[in-house]
């Protein structure tokens, strides 16, 4: 199975909100898709149904295939931490995810991009792998040759968001992934523990 490029709007709709971030088509129609997705009456969902569609919404939020996130989910459980959490926490700790956080890109598909293109380099050496794990301490910058790309600088400007757990410094377009962000810290509304069940049963 290829990574999903398709329409993001008909996948927020289908989960009920806008899991890719701001999304005006979906504020439109924020029901789900389909022939009958203004229909009142839907089935009521199973309770596998349920833990289903919050694994997929995890999966489509951190733009992560079946085989890692499974991998994700095995390294978790094999931790001291309460497994849902460490989950969410290793999705944080991806390149690609950091790189959209910090600002350098819109979109955790667009960061995915951006450090496929060899852009980012982490603790001084250039990284083209979106999934490579960070570690508390590592540093992670924009390329020098790669500072004047409009693309970067244009999603630099417009970043608003701030995060305890990461600092950035506009001016020399890097910053530090300063530590694993507490659960309270993520804001993506993603209830873990379903995911937890549905990968015991």
């Amino acid at each position: 199975m290829a990574r999903y490029t398709g329409p993001k709007t008909r996948i927020a709709r289908k989960f009920g909100e806008a899991i890719f971030g701001d999304d005006k088509a979906f504020e439109k129609r924020n029901y789900p898709p389909g022939q009958h997705g203004m229909a009142k009456k839907r089935g009521k969902k199973s309770e596998y149904a349920v833990q289903l569609m919050e694994k997929q919404k995890a999966k489509y939020t951190y733009g992560i295939l079946e085989k890692q996130f499974r991998g994700l989910f095995e390294k978790a459980a094999a931790s001291r931490g309460v497994t849902g959490e460490v989950l969410i926490q290793l999705c944080e700790a991806r390149l690609d995810n950091v790189v959209f956080r910090m600002g350098i890109a819109p979109s955790r598909r667009a960061a995915r991009q951006i450090v496929s293109h060899r852009h980012i380099t982490v603790n001084g050496e250039l990284v083209n792998i979106p999934s490579y794990h960070l570690k508390p301490g590592d540093k992670v910058a924009v390329r020098e040759k790669s500072k004047s790309v409009e693309a970067i600088e244009r999603s630099l400007a417009n970043s608003a968001h701030v995060y305890e757990w990461i600092t950035w410094n506009n001016d020399t377009k890097e910053g530090v992934f300063v530590s694993v962000p507490a659960r309270l810290q993520i804001p993506e509304n993603i209830k873990e523990q379903l995911i937890v069940e549905l990968y015991n049963k």
